[in-house]
């Protein structure tokens, strides 16, 4: 199967400069079975800027969608309703209000907010199969509310966990916001209870954004032999900070020994934008 995986959009005040039409006529024009949004759909978590972002992702010619929420999504009270109803609505995974929790904001005061769902996670797992092949999407919300630093929810994970144990598939690969490998100066505070979950159901493949710089990597239990991969994306269409890594990845064949990876580079010119593609392996 081929990916396509794009991630930190940041509609909003610091929105790419270049042309988006252009963009997606790229993005479009590569044969993606599945296309992967690893989060920070927006910059301020604001309904105009979901709309956008919405909008943008709507475009992009692929059956198979699939976006998590990042933590400049999360700045926003309604953040968890505008998600779904603009970008992504999956079945979400819920835990009990009542069981001992410690990730902040998990549930909102109903009497408050006034909202009719007062969970905001966004935890889903999702079966697609492509040809022969069943792929398990599974999507952990590393994000907290209101919080630039991510943090997991033990609770969360063992019922993720419990509908996993339930499907049935061939290749299972994590998408999450945050690095769990820890490469980031605002991190996943506990990356360790991801880690051991990532081992516990044999994922071998795991996509993240949040830092918009590119990093493979791939890491071993030296002691328990487990082994998974790491693909961090750049950010697709930011300006936040003059570092970022304005780019896009095009898995092809992946899952196979004859695997290509792409990195797709953008630099934008005038109105026009202009790409270079380098065959990484």
């Amino acid at each position: 199967m081929n990916i396509l995986h794009i991630s930190d959009l940041h509609f909003g005040p610091r929105h790419w400069e270049g042309n988006d039409k252009i963009l997606l006529g790229k993005l479009n024009s590569y044969d993606a079975d599945i296309v992967i949004n690893t989060g920070d759909n927006t910059t301020d978590g604001l309904e105009d800027e979901y709309a956008k972002a919405g909008r943008f992702l709507k475009s992009i010619k692929c059956k198979n969608k699939i976006s998590v929420i990042g933590n400049h999504d999360k700045r926003n009270m309604r953040s968890h309703e505008l998600f779904r109803k603009y970008i992504y609505n999956p079945d979400i995974i819920y835990i009990p209000e009542m069981v001992q929790f410690k990730k902040k904001h998990l549930f909102l005061n109903r009497d408050i907010t006034k909202l009719p769902d007062n969970f905001t996670d966004i935890n889903f797992i999702k079966c697609i199969s492509i040809k022969d092949l069943t792929v398990l999407v599974v999507s952990i919300d590393t994000n907290e509310l209101y919080s630039d630093e991510g943090y997991v929810e033990e609770e969360i994970l063992k019922a993720v966990s419990k509908e996993i144990r339930r499907a049935e598939y061939d290749l299972p690969i994590l998408l999450t916001h945050y690095s769990i490998l820890g490469t980031d100066d605002c991190p996943l505070k506990n990356s360790s209870l991801l880690i051991d979950f990532v081992h516990q159901h044999k994922i071998e493949n795991v996509f993240c954004g949040h830092t918009h710089e590119m990093e493979l990597m791939k890491t071993t239990d030296l002691y328990h032999g487990p082994s998974f991969t790491q693909f961090m994306c750049g950010t697709l269409s930011s300006c936040n900070h003059p570092n970022d890594d304005n780019m896009f990845l095009y898995y092809q064949n992946f899952g196979c020994k004859d695997m290509h990876l792409f990195l797709v580079r953008m630099f934008p010119e005038k109105r026009n934008l202009i790409f270079k593609e380098e065959m990484v392996f």
